[in-house]
């Protein structure tokens, strides 16, 4: 059964942490960067440009978000931006 999993939470420096996590075929854990470049693709029909477009979107509002190996498999996605407190009133 495939699962996806996101949970919220602080970081420092008054940011939020996001986290998505799924139990598919996942990648290697030396791989994890490359996931982010532009055209580089897993799937038969992708463009590999939806993760570079994302992390640019977050980079651009303050962010990071980065990758790593979900053992025993799938993969984690997290990200922070930073907390806006006047969105928050």
């Amino acid at each position: 059964a495939r699962e996806i999993i996101v949970t919220t939470g602080t970081a420092d420096a008054g940011c939020v942490l996001v986290a998505v996590l799924d139990s598919g075929p996942g990648f290697a854990a030396d791989s994890a960067e490359h996931v982010f470049a532009p055209f580089y693709t897993t799937k038969s029909a992708g463009l590999g440009m939806g993760l570079s477009i994302c992390r640019s979107i977050i980079e651009a509002h303050g962010g990071r978000l980065w990758a790593s190996a979900n053992v025993p498999r799938g993969a984690i996605f997290q990200f922070t931006v930073p907390v806006y407190p006047e969105l928050l009133s």
